[in-house]
């Protein structure tokens, strides 16, 4: 049975953005869990890491 039969296409990844915003830092670690977690696919997973990717400004927040 594959992901697609369990959940409509993107939800997982909607999911994975939702948890994302409820953790209190946002990295590289939480969005690798958030990959497991979610079952991401790695172009997922990458979206992720370039989304929530820290400004130059060094504040941490996107």
């Amino acid at each position: 049975m594959s992901r697609d039969s369990l959940l409509p296409h993107g939800e997982a990844l909607r999911h994975a953005v939702r948890w994302l915003g409820e953790q209190p830092r946002i990295d590289a670690a939480a969005i690798e869990e958030a990959a497991r977690r979610f079952d991401l696919t790695p172009l997922e997973e990458q979206f992720l890491l370039d989304h929530f990717r820290a400004p130059p400004d060094g504040t941490g927040k996107p």
